[in-house]
């Protein structure tokens, strides 16, 4: 028994998180007097770990390369002001698009940058950040955009984020769809090989014929991608949104994708761990609600639970590691 288990946490590096996440949940169920446990908390935690999980599989396909994007808080929330600024007047799906294909357009600019001129991808993302954030705030004025209530209704409207199925939220199952593909593209597809193989080792991928800069700015465009897409299911989900919106999302993201086993030097990327990831961090957030702790704590516990997770994650990668 010990034998296997250690073989399976040898090949998958998600089996950290999800026992973490499976203990949390016995821990939160039994502690909270039926709060935490019921199904209505468990649809908002679905939600929320949606929105988080879509954004965090994109950061997770650039940190797979060997580069980091922390400008997904600032895209997800951009993106979202675009598409709920300019649905009254461009209709529901082309408002949509725009909002998506300027996240795709801000990460091929991500990309350009730091593989033209080799620049550190952490500091032109932490620009970028800083770039798309301040335009929102500029451009909000202090203010909400918001989708006319004459739209709301609307079938479109409900499939990008307005709208539940089977008592969940519609992003969850776009979570499910996104998944589903991207595991289908990393695991099956010649692309997905070539991104494990440029964060395993760009020289020698470059040795093999793999053109590095091109797939890492692959990497990017689907990161910005997935981070608008998530913008604009939260947005339609609220109905409106401010300069604020996904402020700090980006640190939650990548925790999500360490929590989730990636390795911040590339080379290896667990999709199912990163959902596990977002999952933890959405309960945790949850459970300070509902037993009343204030918000402003759940930074401080995030950061204590990312280093924990990474030391455990470590201690049983050891472990599994000396049963070779």
């Amino acid at each position: 028994m010990s034998l296997s288990f250690r073989r399976l946490a040898r090949r998958h590096a998600e089996i950290g998180i999800l026992l973490i996440a499976a203990a949390l949940v016995i821990a939160f169920a039994s502690t909270s007097g039926g709060r935490w446990a019921n199904s209505y908390n468990f649809a908002s935690i679905a939600q929320v770990t949606a929105t988080l999980a879509i954004m965090s599989i994109g950061v997770a396909l650039v940190m797979c390369t060997g580069e980091i994007d922390i400008s997904v808080g600032s895209v997800f929330g951009f993106s979202a002001l675009i598409y709920l600024g300019t649905s009254a007047h461009l209709g529901t799906v082309p408002a949509a698009l725009l909002g998506i294909g300027t996240g795709a357009a801000i990460g091929l600019m991500n990309g350009f940058l730091v593989t033209w001129f080799r620049a550190p991808s952490l500091i032109i993302t932490l620009s970028t950040l800083m770039i798309f954030r301040g335009l929102s705030v500029a451009v909000t004025e202090g203010f909400s955009f918001s989708v006319p209530y004459a739209s709301r209704s609307g079938l479109l409207y409900q499939i990008l984020g307005g709208g539940k199925l089977l008592g969940v939220n519609v992003a969850f199952w776009w979570l499910a769809l996104i998944l589903a593909v991207a595991s289908v593209f990393v695991y099956a597809t010649p692309q997905g090989n070539r991104l494990l193989a440029v964060g395993g080792s760009a020289a020698t991928a470059h040795s093999r014929g793999i053109r590095v800069d091109r797939v890492k700015v692959s990497a990017f465009i689907l990161s910005g991608t997935l981070a608008a897409l998530a913008g604009v299911l939260e947005g339609g989900k609220l109905g409106f949104a401010d300069g604020g919106l996904g402020q700090l999302s980006e640190l939650q993201a990548i925790a999500a994708c360490v929590l989730g086993g990636c390795a911040l030097a590339g080379g290896r990327v667990t999709l199912i761990g990163v959902v596990a990831g977002a999952f933890t961090l959405s309960s945790v957030q949850s459970y300070l609600v509902v037993n009343g702790v204030r918000p402003q704590w759940f930074i401080f516990l995030l950061g204590l639970i990312v280093v924990v997770a990474a030391m455990g994650d470590r201690a049983l990668r050891d472990w599994a590691l000396r049963g070779r």
